[in-house]
């Protein structure tokens, strides 16, 4: 996978569909899509400068509270993906990521999502984020 942050707080990360990712027909399983999520949000915080490992043993995990995604156009078997992430709102006890998933030697637009992540200790109960987490967040943001 190669990963790039650009100087407005945006994560890039591009990887191969692979084969266990789809379906009878080729195209990949709706599901998917959200773990892509996740490889997009981790690579944005830790080129923020920290890792969801550094916040779990810090006490704090990120939870997804709420999720969406909009499916435009099928990715299929090893089709090139760009995943774009950026933080789009930082509270209190809550942040919030956008992502686009294209393919990448087109640029078409596969999928586009959101989800909201809540600041758990580890009892699991909600707290605040962690103010330094919570400054380099908002600065992502703009």
């Amino acid at each position: 996978m190669d990963a790039v942050t650009s100087s407005n707080g945006e994560s890039t990360i591009e990887f191969r569909v692979r084969y266990a990712e789809t379906d009878q027909m080729g195209v990949v399983y709706h599901a998917n899509y959200l773990i892509w999520c996740e490889i997009g949000r981790t690579d944005l915080i830790r080129q923020l400068g920290t890792s969801y490992a550094d916040l779990e043993r810090g006490g704090v995990s990120l939870a997804v509270i709420d999720a969406s995604v909009r499916y435009h156009s099928a990715a299929r078997y090893d089709d090139l993906i760009r995943v774009r992430t950026t933080v789009t709102d930082v509270r209190s006890r809550t942040v919030t990521f956008d992502y686009r998933i294209e393919d990448a030697t087109t640029g078409l637009r596969l999928a586009s999502a959101t989800t909201t992540l809540a600041s758990l200790n580890r009892e699991g109960k909600l707290v605040e984020l962690p103010a330094q987490i919570r400054r380099v967040l908002e600065v992502a943001r703009g």
